[in-house]
């Protein structure tokens, strides 16, 4: 009993040190309303999560005070926010209503709330509920951005605190943050919040391979520090001449962004050559920071030779996240290359703190900019009547985009998704002209509806009042509100086809003294293998199916009679429940004969790898690693689908794997190679081959192993071989 009441004791000290610590950070509550509204936004908060606790076992409302925390810290927000924060989860898990905030702190916090707050009630269970919380945030955003602010603090305490979760859950949770929350801090601008997110999603979701870069970075971290201490005392020097307060440091790489390249460029870590960048901070007046930029270029370039290829001006143009920021890369005299950052104190706050610090900074283009966003997104969300996986797919695909740069035939500067086409530009100007938009003319040249434009082409849209959408444009354009808007219309094209076609079915029917109802269309359905009646309305109009038919179907006072069992496909629920069972996880390698499942081919599992199941509607359940690479994507989505796996011990039964080797190409190497696998280690190859160039080689290699210590152990033996520079496992077959 003493334990309990020093325990609690204790919990109180530490609530009421972070609420005092939230206090202080919240400076710019000054007046004596704020601190009063802040604190009895506290005290409900406290009230209502009183008797909660986290996984973790700690009081629940040391999360919302963390929240806000995080919002005023690092975002910059404020009082509003901070009440928000700290009452983002009563409406949810506790009696406290939307209606009750609304009377005490008014309609704007209640409007965020409740933006906040997760959709409950039924879903169709083809869709992902994450999904749907997700667009019901942004319809909020659309209203107040700070939703979303908030909403990424949420979920960024929640990464922190990801350890006391089972593996499954964090798996989830982590899958989810890589793929929709972290493009959408790079969205908004806010790169540490973004760098973070993304760094702690792989610690979760790629456990070895985030400790084995961490370990890295901190064993080359002296050797880093002296690099650019060395690097930088030239310009140091130099730059003291232009009288401006200045400062140089070093910032690595996120552990995301390294392991982002050594998989897109198949390197190690050691050949990662940017593993850090130099940043140039200088502190200036509004009005002379892109002539004194200029100049620190000016200053870098004197002393180390630049690449042409890797200068990038996002000053006189910045990005749509509102980043600015000089880039270039120069040769080091140790034959390194080094990317450099020139920025003013301004801009380094906007990259690291987004929208938040364009607030503070009240300037008017960037106010813009975070406008024109909003206004897009609005448009989407209206355009929209996709599912919310199309949709946030879509959504997605556009937030990581990278930029070009595009002029309208008056000069206006229009900003659009790298690879957009001239049929995205005009729909990016208006819904209207994308519709009726036959061509276009890029820097005066006529040019189809699919040319990809560059960054500094001008455009003129060509368009006719003949024209009509058409499902080849789906494949060609690349921005979410062409394509939203292209399905709507070819849907609407549609429908309009399906009422003629259910017209003709009809007075057809009636021909046949066959009564039109929703028994006898339901059956002609089923009985032309179609999706639904719109469909069979439709391919009625477009002369597709052959009414002749229905002079040969039996019908018995109207009603059609159609012989055979039509087999009626297991709804997904069904399979799920069939599936999971009472238990909750799938044994791989027991006695399964009730559940069929596959090892999907796009990453190849062997016993020994960690796997989860997915299931599918039509082949059973498949079964993946967890870092295959479309791993992410399944467990963010479709997370209900998703269920345990784990290996038992079974008879010897060989999996195929796949090992790339690449090396210097020596007499014999190939022979040794075949060698070690077939006659040493007595593993079957199922197929071999090798490519050699310019006196290096690179192989790949089908072998069938029993398990990962199996392959593991080729792997190593491989590896001694005289010549081999690298073997690693691939993916694919």
């Amino acid at each position: 009993m003493e334990t309990a009441t020093i325990n609690l004791e204790n919990e109180r000290r530490e609530v009421i040190r972070q609420y005092r610590g939230l206090l202080k950070e919240a400076r710019f509550s000054k007046t004596k309303e704020d601190r009063i509204l802040i604190r009895k936004a506290f005290d409900i908060a406290l009230e209502a999560h009183r008797d909660m606790r986290r996984k973790s076992g700690e009081p629940y409302i040391y999360h919302p005070l963390a929240v806000a925390r995080i919002c005023v810290e690092e975002i910059g927000l404020g009082t509003t926010s901070v009440i928000c924060a700290l009452l983002h989860d009563t409406v949810e898990d506790t009696d406290l209503t939307l209606e009750e905030v609304e009377a005490i702190f008014g309609k704007k916090v209640a409007k965020i709330i409740d933006g906040l707050t997760k959709i409950s009630g039924v879903f169709d269970q083809a869709s992902s509920l994450q999904a749907e919380n997700f667009r019901k945030m942004l319809l909020t955003l659309s209203d107040d951005v700070r939703v979303i602010l908030i909403k990424l603090a949420d979920r960024l305490h929640n990464m922190r605190t990801l350890d006391s979760m089972k593996r499954e859950k964090q798996l989830k949770i982590a899958s989810e943050t890589l793929y929709l929350y972290g493009p959408l801090a790079h969205r908004l601008g806010l790169y540490a919040i973004k760098s973070e997110l993304e760094d702690l999603g792989i610690k979760y979701t790629e456990p070895e391979i985030y400790k084995e870069i961490e370990q890295k970075l901190k064993k080359t971290q002296a050797v880093r520090t002296r690099f650019i201490n060395r690097f930088s005392f030239p310009i140091h020097r130099e730059l003291l001449k232009m009288a401006v307060p200045f400062e140089i440091k070093g910032r690595p790489k996120s552990v995301h962004s390294i392991w982002q390249k050594i998989k897109k460029k198949n390197v190690t870590f050691e050949e990662v050559y940017d593993v850090f960048a130099v940043r140039i901070i200088i502190d200036c007046p509004a009005e002379h920071e892109k002539a004194l930029c200029w100049q620190v270029y000016s200053v870098v370039t004197d002393f180390y030779k630049p690449n042409p290829d890797r200068l990038r001006d996002w000053i006189s143009t910045p990005k749509a996240n509102g980043y600015e920021s000089l880039h270039t890369t120069v040769m080091s005299p140790t034959g390194k290359w080094v990317e450099i950052q020139i920025r003013t104190k301004r801009m380094d706050e906007i990259a690291e703190k987004g929208y938040a610090a364009h607030w503070k900074y009240k300037d008017g283009s960037s106010e813009n900019t975070l406008d024109s966003w909003i206004m897009k997104i609005r448009e989407l969300l209206e355009a929209s009547d996709e599912n919310a996986l199309t949709f946030i797919d879509e959504f997605k695909m556009n937030l990581f985009a990278e930029e070009i740069f595009i002029f309208t035939p008056k000069g206006d500067l229009k900003t659009l998704p790298i690879h957009s086409t001239a049929l995205d530009f005009a729909f990016d100007i208006h819904s209207h002209i994308g519709e009726k938009c036959i061509g276009a003319k890029v820097n005066n040249k006529l040019v189809p509806l699919s040319h990809i434009l560059k960054s500094g082409d001008q455009v003129e849209i060509i368009t006719s009042s003949k024209q009509k959408p058409k499902e080849d444009w789906l494949n060609f354009v690349v921005t979410a509100k062409a394509k939203s808007k292209i399905r709507s219309l070819l849907k609407e094209e549609r429908r309009k086809v399906a009422a003629d076609g259910k017209e003709i079915l009809e007075r057809k029917l009636r021909n046949h003294k066959i009564a039109f109802n929703e028994s006898n269309v339901k059956k002609l359905v089923l009985f032309y293998k179609l999706s639904g009646e719109t469909e069979l309305y439709y391919r009625v109009a477009k002369e597709n199916i052959d009414l002749k038919e229905l002079k040969n179907f039996s019908t018995e006072e109207g009603k059609i009679k159609i012989h055979g069992k039509e087999e009626e496909k297991k709804s997904l629920e069904q399979i799920v429940t069939t599936v999971r069972g009472k238990s909750d996880a799938l044994v791989l390698g027991e006695n399964m004969e009730n559940i069929e499942y596959k090892l999907s081919p796009c990453c190849n599992p062997i016993p020994g790898d960690d796997v989860f199941g997915f299931i599918t509607i039509n082949e059973g359940i498949k079964i993946h690693r967890v870092n295959c690479p479309n791993a992410v994507q399944l467990m963010s989505n479709f997370a209900y689908r998703i269920v345990k796996a784990r290996w038992v011990n079974q008879e010897m039964i060989s999996f195929l794997a796949g090992i790339k080797i690449i090396g210097f190409d020596q007499v014999g190497i190939v022979n040794k190679i075949t060698k070690i696998i077939s006659t040493d280690l007595n593993v079957n190859m199922r197929s071999i081959s090798f490519d050699s160039h310019d006196g290096t080689f690179e192989g790949t290699i089908m072998v069938f192993v029993q398990d990962t210590t199996h392959l593991y152990d080729l792997i190593k033996n491989l590896q001694k071989v005289d010549g081999v520079q690298k073997v690693i496992r691939i993916d694919n077959d």
